[in-house]
């Protein structure tokens, strides 16, 4: 009988196996979310400057509050 499946990011080799993203990845992230959430706010394109801002909110805690680290 065939094993029932766990979904992505189950196992030791999952998803995060290797330690998550590097804080560089995070920061540049950080950034790239801050520069469209401006640009499309110049634009008056207020769904993607919120998405862009929520983004950006999510990225800097995971830069600066160690969101998602493992560390408690």
């Amino acid at each position: 009988m065939a094993s029932r499946w766990a979904g992505w990011g189950a196992g030791p080799a999952g998803a995060g196996a290797a330690g998550g993203p590097s804080r560089i990845f995070l920061a540049v992230a950080f950034v790239g979310c801050g520069v469209v959430a401006i640009v499309s706010a110049v634009q008056a394109r207020w769904g993607v400057t919120l998405l862009a801002a929520a983004a950006g909110g999510y990225f800097a805690l995971r830069l600066f509050a160690g969101l998602g680290s493992g560390r408690r």
